[in-house]
Protein backbone atom coordinates (compact mmCIF):
# COMPACT_ATOMS: atom_id res chain seq x y z
CA UNK A 1 0.00 0.00 0.00
CA UNK A 2 3.11 2.23 -0.55
CA UNK A 3 0.62 4.82 -2.94
CA UNK A 4 -1.98 5.35 -0.14
CA UNK A 5 -1.76 8.58 1.63
CA UNK A 6 -4.37 8.94 4.46
CA UNK A 7 -4.60 11.61 6.34
CA UNK A 8 -3.95 12.27 10.37
CA UNK A 9 -7.38 11.46 11.04
CA UNK A 10 -7.89 8.40 8.92
CA UNK A 11 -4.15 6.93 9.99
CA UNK A 12 -6.18 7.26 13.87
CA UNK A 13 -8.91 6.16 12.52
CA UNK A 14 -7.36 2.83 11.01
CA UNK A 15 -5.57 2.66 14.49
CA UNK A 16 -8.58 2.68 16.65
CA UNK A 17 -10.30 0.15 14.41
CA UNK A 18 -7.41 -2.32 14.00
CA UNK A 19 -6.94 -1.84 17.86
CA UNK A 20 -10.54 -2.92 18.96
CA UNK A 21 -10.65 -5.77 16.23
CA UNK A 22 -7.43 -7.01 18.20
CA UNK A 23 -9.19 -7.33 20.98
CA UNK A 24 -12.66 -8.64 19.66
CA UNK A 25 -12.29 -9.84 16.77
CA UNK A 26 -15.63 -8.46 15.97
CA UNK A 27 -16.11 -5.27 13.13
CA UNK A 28 -16.23 -2.50 14.71
CA UNK A 29 -19.22 0.28 14.25
CA UNK A 30 -19.15 4.17 13.58
CA UNK A 31 -21.12 4.37 16.88
CA UNK A 32 -18.54 2.71 19.07
CA UNK A 33 -15.82 5.41 17.23
CA UNK A 34 -17.93 8.21 17.16
CA UNK A 35 -17.90 8.10 21.36
CA UNK A 36 -14.15 8.05 21.29
CA UNK A 37 -13.45 11.55 22.77
CA UNK A 38 -10.14 11.42 20.86
CA UNK A 39 -11.39 11.26 17.55
CA UNK A 40 -13.37 14.37 18.37
CA UNK A 41 -15.92 13.67 15.32
CA UNK A 42 -19.64 13.01 14.73
CA UNK A 43 -21.01 9.51 13.40
CA UNK A 44 -21.25 11.23 9.59
CA UNK A 45 -17.73 12.20 9.40
CA UNK A 46 -16.52 8.79 11.14
CA UNK A 47 -18.98 6.59 8.78
CA UNK A 48 -17.26 9.00 5.41
CA UNK A 49 -14.22 8.37 6.69
CA UNK A 50 -14.60 4.93 6.92
CA UNK A 51 -15.83 4.78 3.69
CA UNK A 52 -12.63 6.14 1.98
CA UNK A 53 -10.44 3.39 4.15
CA UNK A 54 -12.52 1.26 2.49
CA UNK A 55 -11.62 2.95 -0.88
CA UNK A 56 -8.82 2.56 -0.01
CA UNK A 57 -8.99 -1.33 0.15
CA UNK A 58 -7.54 -0.61 4.20
CA UNK A 59 -11.16 -1.59 5.32
CA UNK A 60 -13.69 -4.51 4.72
CA UNK A 61 -17.20 -4.26 5.43
CA UNK A 62 -18.27 -8.03 6.21
CA UNK A 63 -22.64 -6.53 6.26
CA UNK A 64 -24.69 -3.79 5.38
CA UNK A 65 -25.40 -3.02 8.63
CA UNK A 66 -22.14 -4.22 10.62
CA UNK A 67 -18.90 -2.42 11.44
CA UNK A 68 -15.62 -2.80 9.57
CA UNK A 69 -13.06 -4.91 9.84
CA UNK A 70 -9.04 -4.23 8.84
CA UNK A 71 -8.05 -6.13 5.40
CA UNK A 72 -4.78 -7.73 5.28
CA UNK A 73 -3.44 -4.53 3.41
CA UNK A 74 -4.96 -2.29 6.64
CA UNK A 75 -3.04 -4.64 8.71
CA UNK A 76 0.23 -3.54 6.67
CA UNK A 77 -0.38 -0.33 6.70
CA UNK A 78 -1.05 -0.03 10.55
CA UNK A 79 2.52 -2.04 10.79
CA UNK A 80 4.57 -0.22 8.65
CA UNK A 81 3.43 3.26 8.96
CA UNK A 82 1.37 3.52 12.26
CA UNK A 83 2.93 0.67 14.39
CA UNK A 84 6.48 2.55 14.29
CA UNK A 85 5.18 6.08 15.13
CA UNK A 86 2.99 5.13 17.99
CA UNK A 87 3.20 6.97 21.43
CA UNK A 88 0.72 4.65 22.99
CA UNK A 89 1.78 1.07 22.47
CA UNK A 90 -0.96 -2.08 23.51
CA UNK A 91 -0.92 -2.98 26.59
CA UNK A 92 0.29 -6.11 27.58
CA UNK A 93 3.83 -4.97 25.58
CA UNK A 94 6.24 -5.70 28.83
CA UNK A 95 9.66 -6.42 28.07
CA UNK A 96 10.64 -9.73 27.12
CA UNK A 97 13.34 -11.33 30.04
CA UNK A 98 15.45 -14.75 28.80
CA UNK A 99 17.20 -16.42 31.44
CA UNK A 100 19.93 -17.93 29.54
CA UNK A 101 22.85 -17.49 31.47
CA UNK A 102 25.11 -20.60 31.87
CA UNK A 103 22.37 -22.71 29.83
CA UNK A 104 23.44 -25.52 27.12
CA UNK A 105 22.01 -24.20 23.38
CA UNK A 106 19.05 -26.80 23.16
CA UNK A 107 18.03 -25.43 26.56
CA UNK A 108 18.44 -21.67 25.64
CA UNK A 109 16.38 -22.62 22.41
CA UNK A 110 13.55 -24.33 24.53
CA UNK A 111 13.38 -21.33 27.03
CA UNK A 112 13.41 -19.13 24.44
CA UNK A 113 10.19 -20.72 22.84
CA UNK A 114 8.04 -21.13 26.07
CA UNK A 115 9.05 -17.33 26.66
CA UNK A 116 8.30 -15.76 23.93
CA UNK A 117 4.75 -17.97 23.52
CA UNK A 118 3.23 -16.43 26.79
CA UNK A 119 4.17 -13.20 26.48
CA UNK A 120 2.75 -12.71 22.87
CA UNK A 121 -0.13 -15.52 23.68
CA UNK A 122 0.95 -16.89 19.99
CA UNK A 123 2.21 -20.17 18.42
CA UNK A 124 6.32 -20.02 18.96
CA UNK A 125 8.88 -21.42 16.93
CA UNK A 126 12.84 -20.88 17.10
CA UNK A 127 15.29 -22.89 15.00
CA UNK A 128 18.73 -24.31 16.02
CA UNK A 129 21.86 -23.46 14.68
CA UNK A 130 23.30 -25.58 12.15
CA UNK A 131 25.36 -28.93 13.30
CA UNK A 132 28.08 -27.85 11.00
CA UNK A 133 28.57 -24.41 13.27
CA UNK A 134 29.74 -26.06 15.89
CA UNK A 135 32.84 -27.57 17.09
CA UNK A 136 34.06 -30.98 18.95
CA UNK A 137 34.09 -30.09 22.79
CA UNK A 138 34.89 -33.63 24.29
CA UNK A 139 34.64 -37.64 22.82
CA UNK A 140 34.08 -40.73 25.43
CA UNK A 141 34.15 -43.97 23.64
CA UNK A 142 32.70 -46.60 26.50
CA UNK A 143 32.98 -50.30 26.17
CA UNK A 144 28.92 -51.46 27.06
CA UNK A 145 29.72 -55.22 26.52
CA UNK A 146 33.12 -56.93 25.15
CA UNK A 147 32.21 -56.87 21.57
CA UNK A 148 30.03 -53.54 21.58
CA UNK A 149 31.72 -49.85 22.02
CA UNK A 150 29.58 -46.73 22.09
CA UNK A 151 30.91 -43.24 20.96
CA UNK A 152 29.68 -40.18 22.23
CA UNK A 153 30.59 -37.04 20.58
CA UNK A 154 29.42 -33.33 22.89
CA UNK A 155 29.55 -29.83 20.77
CA UNK A 156 30.51 -26.61 21.62
CA UNK A 157 26.85 -26.14 21.54
CA UNK A 158 25.81 -28.55 23.98
CA UNK A 159 24.88 -31.16 21.86
CA UNK A 160 25.36 -34.80 22.82
CA UNK A 161 25.57 -37.58 19.53
CA UNK A 162 25.44 -41.09 20.31
CA UNK A 163 26.80 -44.22 18.34
CA UNK A 164 27.23 -47.47 18.77
CA UNK A 165 29.69 -50.55 16.90
CA UNK A 166 29.63 -54.16 17.33
CA UNK A 167 32.90 -55.98 16.46
CA UNK A 168 33.61 -59.37 15.66
CA UNK A 169 36.14 -60.32 18.24
CA UNK A 170 36.20 -59.00 22.40
CA UNK A 171 37.72 -55.00 22.34
CA UNK A 172 40.20 -54.70 24.65
CA UNK A 173 39.65 -51.90 27.17
CA UNK A 174 42.75 -50.77 26.81
CA UNK A 175 42.66 -49.98 22.98
CA UNK A 176 39.00 -47.92 24.30
CA UNK A 177 41.07 -45.64 26.60
CA UNK A 178 43.97 -45.14 23.57
CA UNK A 179 41.18 -44.49 21.03
CA UNK A 180 39.35 -42.01 23.30
CA UNK A 181 42.87 -40.06 24.54
CA UNK A 182 43.55 -39.77 20.65
CA UNK A 183 40.23 -39.15 19.40
CA UNK A 184 40.38 -35.90 21.85
CA UNK A 185 43.60 -34.71 20.68
CA UNK A 186 42.94 -34.80 17.22
CA UNK A 187 39.62 -33.84 17.31
CA UNK A 188 38.71 -31.52 20.44
CA UNK A 189 37.82 -27.89 18.59
CA UNK A 190 37.54 -28.81 14.69
CA UNK A 191 34.15 -27.81 13.08
CA UNK A 192 31.50 -31.11 12.84
CA UNK A 193 32.08 -30.38 8.81
CA UNK A 194 32.44 -33.67 7.30
CA UNK A 195 35.53 -32.99 5.22
CA UNK A 196 37.58 -31.11 7.96
CA UNK A 197 37.06 -34.60 10.46
CA UNK A 198 38.12 -36.63 8.14
CA UNK A 199 41.63 -35.30 7.41
CA UNK A 200 42.18 -34.88 11.11
CA UNK A 201 41.62 -38.74 11.07
CA UNK A 202 43.57 -39.33 8.10
CA UNK A 203 47.34 -38.79 7.22
CA UNK A 204 50.43 -41.52 6.01
CA UNK A 205 49.24 -44.79 5.96
CA UNK A 206 49.20 -46.38 9.33
CA UNK A 207 49.16 -49.73 10.65
CA UNK A 208 47.93 -51.60 12.78
CA UNK A 209 44.85 -52.51 15.35
CA UNK A 210 44.96 -49.56 16.82
CA UNK A 211 44.48 -47.33 13.84
CA UNK A 212 42.12 -50.63 12.22
CA UNK A 213 39.92 -49.60 15.62
CA UNK A 214 40.39 -45.65 14.70
CA UNK A 215 38.98 -46.06 11.51
CA UNK A 216 36.22 -48.27 12.45
CA UNK A 217 34.91 -45.39 14.83
CA UNK A 218 35.29 -42.58 12.20
CA UNK A 219 31.51 -42.87 10.63
CA UNK A 220 30.82 -41.47 14.37
CA UNK A 221 32.32 -38.30 12.97
CA UNK A 222 32.19 -38.12 9.83
CA UNK A 223 28.45 -38.66 9.43
CA UNK A 224 27.44 -36.28 11.99
CA UNK A 225 27.01 -33.13 9.71
CA UNK A 226 25.45 -35.50 6.67
CA UNK A 227 22.91 -37.00 8.76
CA UNK A 228 21.83 -34.46 11.33
CA UNK A 229 18.65 -31.96 10.59
CA UNK A 230 17.71 -28.67 11.55
CA UNK A 231 16.29 -28.99 14.89
CA UNK A 232 12.95 -27.00 15.42
CA UNK A 233 11.53 -25.85 18.98
CA UNK A 234 7.86 -25.41 19.30
CA UNK A 235 5.48 -23.88 21.93
CA UNK A 236 1.88 -22.66 22.22
CA UNK A 237 0.41 -24.53 18.97
CA UNK A 238 -2.42 -24.77 21.64
CA UNK A 239 -3.16 -20.75 22.12
CA UNK A 240 -4.16 -20.88 18.29
CA UNK A 241 -6.85 -23.10 18.70
CA UNK A 242 -8.54 -21.13 21.92
CA UNK A 243 -10.42 -17.94 22.16
CA UNK A 244 -11.94 -18.69 18.70
CA UNK A 245 -8.96 -17.39 17.26
CA UNK A 246 -8.33 -19.78 14.67
CA UNK A 247 -11.37 -21.04 13.39
CA UNK A 248 -11.30 -22.70 10.30
CA UNK A 249 -10.75 -26.14 10.35
CA UNK A 250 -9.42 -27.00 7.30
CA UNK A 251 -6.38 -23.94 8.16
CA UNK A 252 -5.88 -25.66 11.16
CA UNK A 253 -5.00 -29.25 10.09
CA UNK A 254 -2.59 -27.77 7.20
CA UNK A 255 -1.06 -25.60 9.63
CA UNK A 256 -0.46 -28.98 11.90
CA UNK A 257 0.64 -30.67 8.71
CA UNK A 258 3.29 -28.10 8.11
CA UNK A 259 4.28 -28.02 11.73
CA UNK A 260 4.75 -31.58 11.18
CA UNK A 261 6.97 -31.62 8.11
CA UNK A 262 9.43 -29.56 8.78
CA UNK A 263 11.25 -28.45 5.67
CA UNK A 264 8.13 -25.79 4.13
CA UNK A 265 8.23 -24.35 7.82
CA UNK A 266 12.00 -24.22 7.61
CA UNK A 267 12.07 -22.65 4.27
CA UNK A 268 10.06 -20.01 5.66
CA UNK A 269 11.48 -18.73 8.22
CA UNK A 270 14.82 -19.13 6.92
CA UNK A 271 13.54 -16.39 4.54
CA UNK A 272 13.86 -13.59 7.33
CA UNK A 273 17.35 -14.30 7.56
CA UNK A 274 17.94 -11.96 4.65
CA UNK A 275 16.35 -9.48 6.66
CA UNK A 276 17.91 -6.88 8.42
CA UNK A 277 14.93 -6.45 10.79
CA UNK A 278 12.08 -8.03 11.81
CA UNK A 279 10.21 -9.53 8.99
CA UNK A 280 6.05 -9.53 8.67
CA UNK A 281 4.08 -11.29 6.41
CA UNK A 282 0.59 -10.40 7.10
CA UNK A 283 -2.66 -13.13 5.73
CA UNK A 284 -2.21 -13.53 1.87
CA UNK A 285 1.29 -12.29 2.04
CA UNK A 286 2.41 -15.50 2.46
CA UNK A 287 2.85 -18.05 -0.26
CA UNK A 288 1.94 -21.22 1.69
CA UNK A 289 -1.41 -22.09 1.87
CA UNK A 290 -1.53 -23.08 5.66
CA UNK A 291 -0.05 -19.76 6.47
CA UNK A 292 -2.30 -17.27 4.37
CA UNK A 293 -5.00 -16.96 7.13
CA UNK A 294 -2.36 -16.03 9.36
CA UNK A 295 0.67 -13.30 9.95
CA UNK A 296 4.01 -14.74 10.58
CA UNK A 297 6.87 -12.61 12.50
CA UNK A 298 10.59 -13.57 12.06
CA UNK A 299 14.19 -12.59 13.09
CA UNK A 300 17.46 -13.87 12.82
CA UNK A 301 19.68 -14.07 15.05
CA UNK A 302 23.57 -15.27 15.62
CA UNK A 303 26.58 -13.94 14.85
CA UNK A 304 27.70 -10.19 13.77
CA UNK A 305 28.70 -11.72 10.52
CA UNK A 306 26.48 -14.52 10.24
CA UNK A 307 22.60 -15.37 11.18
CA UNK A 308 22.27 -18.99 12.19
CA UNK A 309 18.61 -19.51 12.82
CA UNK A 310 15.29 -17.69 13.37
CA UNK A 311 12.62 -16.51 16.43
CA UNK A 312 9.70 -16.56 14.69
CA UNK A 313 5.92 -15.92 16.07
CA UNK A 314 2.71 -16.92 14.17
CA UNK A 315 -0.87 -15.49 14.77
CA UNK A 316 -4.35 -14.74 13.73
CA UNK A 317 -4.18 -11.49 11.34
CA UNK A 318 -5.51 -10.03 14.26
CA UNK A 319 -2.87 -10.37 16.58
CA UNK A 320 -1.30 -7.90 18.70
CA UNK A 321 1.46 -6.68 16.10
CA UNK A 322 3.20 -4.25 18.56
CA UNK A 323 3.98 -6.89 21.35
CA UNK A 324 4.60 -9.29 18.61
CA UNK A 325 7.07 -7.31 16.77
CA UNK A 326 9.18 -6.47 20.00
CA UNK A 327 9.26 -9.75 21.38
CA UNK A 328 10.37 -11.24 18.78
CA UNK A 329 13.06 -8.23 18.33
CA UNK A 330 14.43 -8.97 21.76
CA UNK A 331 14.45 -12.07 21.83
CA UNK A 332 16.58 -12.61 18.65
CA UNK A 333 18.76 -9.84 20.30
CA UNK A 334 18.76 -11.63 23.82
CA UNK A 335 19.57 -14.79 21.74
CA UNK A 336 22.16 -13.48 19.71
CA UNK A 337 24.36 -12.59 22.19
CA UNK A 338 23.35 -15.73 24.09
CA UNK A 339 25.13 -17.81 20.29
CA UNK A 340 28.13 -15.10 20.61
CA UNK A 341 29.15 -16.17 24.10
CA UNK A 342 29.10 -19.98 23.35
CA UNK A 343 30.68 -19.35 19.94
CA UNK A 344 33.70 -17.31 21.88
CA UNK A 345 34.14 -19.90 24.49
CA UNK A 346 33.95 -22.50 22.19
CA UNK A 347 37.02 -21.37 20.35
Amino acid sequence: MSGVNLSPRQELLLCKVVRAYQVTGMPVGSKVLAADVELACGPSTIRHELAMLEEHGLLAHPHTSAGRTPTDAGHRYYVDRILPTDPEPAPGGTGLELQLIRREVDEAMRITTETLSQVTNLLAIVSAPPIDTATIRHIEVLLLQPQVVMVVVITSTGGVTKRVFGFESPVDSGLVAWAAEELNGRLAGVGLGARTLRSRLTGPARTGPEWTFLEALTPAFTDLAATAEDALYVDGAARLLTEHRVQDLTQINELMEMLERRVTLLGVLQAALGDRDVRVRIGSENEVPALQGLSVIAAGYGLPARHLGTVSVIGPVRMDYGVAIRSVREAALQLSHFIEDVYDHAR
